[in-house]
């Protein structure tokens, strides 16, 4: 009996811990003819949210399912790869990865665990800095932050790279890549898909959400989101927050001339840079029910303050 009493509890614990290893679902909303988008939570990565505040995206084409960016640990790709079985039955044939934060590609390791031959695209820099690196900067950070919930995530690099212009056919989808050089990070695609009139921005645009800036530039980003409308897109999908029209280019693009401008204007008034902030917070006051605001504005004019001086002298 006792002998029987262990095994069960043994059992019981295994279950319960595998319980807590599971990414509650969240449903793909469809925000195109054939465009999908699973909507994550705001905010940073906690163990309340399960690590998980991206945006991952589906296309389903002729050929199977295109992913965009399919979350931030193993646990969450899982968690996509149930949803998709909830909307299709079509297999996966492809994934891209918008930048090297490993919020939006850690999710690459269950993707590849079910479909070991389809590709993962990425840019260039993003397989450079993962391999040296940044990628494991991420892991760290995550198991960190989520409190163990991530762990057991490995990183899976994409395994193809793709420049800026580069177009990939896939069933009846054109795939268009945009990087304009350093924006929210130096590794940033834009996907487009064409045939969609849809854009997965990255973190190159939030939507409701503030982000770091630590690996971007104010006046790169804002240029690359000038230079992303051109495509004459009609839906836009931000890293965070909210899809919607070309508001959500336009918007962010505001808040990130906004702060550079009080800088640029307190570097040539003289202005110490650790009297910056109450400018930029006067000029950014309808940003401020963004998630993150009171965390990353001071952040934020600290790195504009930099970049101002960077390029004057």
């Amino acid at each position: 009996m006792r002998v029987f009493l262990t095994i069960f509890l043994l059992g019981m614990f295994s279950l319960i811990a595998e319980a807590k290893n599971v990414v509650k679902n969240f449903p793909f909303e469809q925000v195109t003819a054939n465009g999908w988008v699973m909507h994550g939570p705001l905010g940073h990565p906690t163990a309340e949210n399960q690590g998980f505040i991206n945006n991952p995206g589906m296309i389903i084409t002729e050929a199977g399912v295109v992913l965009v960016d399919p979350g931030s640990s193993v646990q969450v790709g899982e968690m996509v790869l149930r949803m998709v079985k909830q909307v299709t039955s079509a297999p996966i044939v492809a994934t891209f990865n918008t930048h090297v934060h490993g919020d939006h590609w850690f999710g690459n390791q269950a993707i590849r665990a079910a479909y070991p031959d389809a590709p993962i695209y990425g840019h260039p820099n993003l397989i450079k800095e993962a391999e040296e690196g940044k990628a494991g900067q991420w892991l760290a950070m995550m198991d960190r932050l989520t409190e163990g919930f991530t762990r057991g995530t490995v990183a899976e690099l994409p395994n193809r790279a793709l420049n800026h212009g580069d177009e990939i056919k896939i069933g009846n989808h054109t795939f268009r890549m945009h990087h304009y050089g350093q924006s929210h990070t130096h590794t940033d695609l834009m996907v487009e898909v064409v045939e969609e009139k849809m854009v997965f921005l990255g973190d190159n645009a939030m939507s409701g959400r503030f982000g770091g800036m630590q690996d971007g530039t104010f006046l790169g980003n804002a240029n690359a989101l000038q230079q992303v409308l051109k495509s004459g897109a009609e839906t836009w999908v931000p890293g965070h927050g909210p899809t919607g029209g070309s508001e959500v280019v336009t918007t962010f693009a505001d808040y990130l001339n906004t702060v550079y401008g009080a800088a640029l204007y307190a570097f040539d008034e003289g202005i110490e840079s650790d009297e910056v902030k109450p400018i930029v917070v006067e000029q950014t006051i309808h940003y401020r029910n963004w998630v993150g605001y009171e965390l990353e504005i001071g952040r934020h004019v600290g790195y504009a303050y930099l970049e101002v001086e960077a390029n004057e002298f």
